[in-house]
């Protein structure tokens, strides 16, 4: 019995020393369970990557010719009569799809798990659209120059083809593990090539039948044809953007990127771009 006993207590010694020999593994104290489950991926710093994406972009042209039918139309008696430059002419609103692509670089400061950082993001594609709109004719008497009868018609066309877009934004995120979903606000900058042009044809007679004839069909009607265009190249636009994405870390600095953006330039022709896009970034 007391053999039995010793031998016990001899093997529990040399149990001991074995473990004192051994490293302090935290899988011997459970941590590595524990390490692993409250693992955080350090977003903190300056970061690089490229992007491609698809989108779509709307145009309205309303009243983007009314300056310059203004100045066509400036010291007559049908624009100050009737205000010809002033008509709401029938543009239509415009879409287009086209792909895109770009880069993007940013810093990140990380508290915890809330990310905030400033990023800038550039994109090349073709958005925009053309729109043309005709009124009239439109038949009225002259009361400021004597017994005459008037035919108006105007009509206009309008362009925009943005090539450039870069926004510079502040973005807000929270980290979830390996995965950094993010909202973003910021400033829009374009390069864009605009096209507008304006006409207006102005029949009158001393008669209201007249006014029907053929402009050249003898003395009258007499018909003034009034014409203007313009054109910009590389023209310098701004807006603001806004949207939604994640970023997905996938190993070391290496992130996938997953992104929404919406764009508004107001310049004469409102303009609205929507992409979604996907990317790849290294953070250093």
């Amino acid at each position: 019995m007391r053999s039995l006993v010793l031998a016990v207590v001899l093997s529990g010694v040399v149990s001991a020393a074995h473990a004192a020999d051994l490293p302090d593994l935290p899988i011997l104290r459970g941590g590595l369970t524990e390490g692993l489950s409250s693992s955080r991926v350090n977003w903190d710093g300056y970061y690089v990557g490229a992007q491609g994406g698809y989108g779509s972009s709307d145009e309205s042209f309303s009243g983007s010719n009314q300056t310059m039918t203004a100045a066509l139309l400036a010291n007559t008696a049908i624009e100050s009569a009737y205000g010809v430059s002033k008509w709401s002419l029938p543009f239509g609103k415009t879409t287009a799809q086209t792909g895109s692509y770009g880069a993007f670089a940013g810093y990140n400061s990380q508290w915890d798990d809330v990310v905030l950082g400033v990023e800038m993001s550039y994109m090349h594609g073709k958005f925009g659209g053309t729109s043309t709109a005709t009124m009239g004719p439109l038949v009225f008497p002259t009361p400021t120059a004597g017994p005459l009868y008037h035919s108006v018609t105007s009509s206009a066309s309008s362009s925009i083809s943005i090539s450039d877009m870069a926004t510079i934004r502040g973005r807000a995120g929270y980290a979830m593990g390996s995965f950094l979903p993010y909202g973003f606000f910021g400033l829009a900058i374009g390069k864009a090539d605009t096209t507008k042009s304006a006409a207006v044809l102005d029949k009158y007679a001393q008669t209201l039948v007249g006014v029907y004839d053929a402009c050249g069909n003898g003395t009258f009607p007499v018909c003034a044809t009034m014409s203007a265009s313009e054109g910009q190249h590389n023209r310098l636009i701004y807006g603001y953007s806004a949207g939604l994405g994640v970023d997905v870390n996938l190993v070391a600095g290496l992130f996938a990127r997953f992104e929404y953006e919406y764009v508004r330039f107001t310049t004469t022709v409102d303009t609205n771009i929507n992409t979604v896009r996907a990317g790849l970034g290294y953070k250093f």
